[in-house]
């Protein structure tokens, strides 16, 4: 079975090495999972006014969360938390109260930054929120990558130890998606 995995890079830089670190991921991952990028740079403000009438990025924002098996989030860690961008795209996505799009999506968090303890803050902070939405998160192995450049060349990860933990990694997300679905109500293996 082949599972659609929507992931969200946190960054909105052209640069970002959390970009970079998602496109590696997205091809050391098994072939069981096949991935689409869920935007969030086009996401006004939220703002609780709209929750009425919710604008159409909004809309189609919500319709890709809800239309993937899974979440691979990517982000980096801005002032020792999650950016703004992606707190946002969370809160859109929750709302209106009663729709949460992200409730029950099995879901990975990493990121990559300089700095020798990678995104580890922003992630601690992210599983809060995550874990208030009811998402189900892959907590083991946990991914705190520190970026050197000098062992990339462009998406492709050339430094063959970090290489071949992303490979687990991605490996560990795809049975994660399996186990977490197969109990999910709607889904194939529903005892329920």
């Amino acid at each position: 079975m082949t599972y659609r995995i929507g992931y969200i890079v946190g960054s909105l830089s052209s640069v970002s090495i959390n970009r970079r670190l998602a496109g590696a991921l997205v091809a050391l991952a098994p072939d069981t999972l096949e991935f689409f990028e869920i935007g969030i740079a086009d996401l006004p403000l939220y703002n609780r006014d709209l929750d009425g009438d919710y604008p159409e990025v909004a809309r189609r924002f919500k319709g890709d969360v809800e239309s993937a098996d899974g979440l691979l989030i990517v982000s980096p860690e801005y002032n020792r938390s999650m950016p703004g961008a992606l707190k946002n795209a969370i809160d859109w996505g929750s709302r209106p109260w009663g729709t949460n799009s992200f409730a029950r999506k099995p879901t990975a968090l990493l990121g990559t930054s300089s700095g020798s303890i990678g995104t580890a803050v922003m992630q601690a902070a992210m599983r809060n929120v995550l874990s208030f939405l009811n998402v189900p998160q892959l907590s083991s192995p946990e991914a705190y990558i520190t970026f050197k450049p000098d062992e990339w060349d462009g998406d492709m990860v050339t430094n063959e130890s970090t290489r071949a933990f992303l490979t687990h990694y991605m490996a560990e997300f795809a049975a994660f998606v399996e186990r977490v679905l197969a109990h999910a109500p709607g889904h194939i293996g529903d005892e329920g």
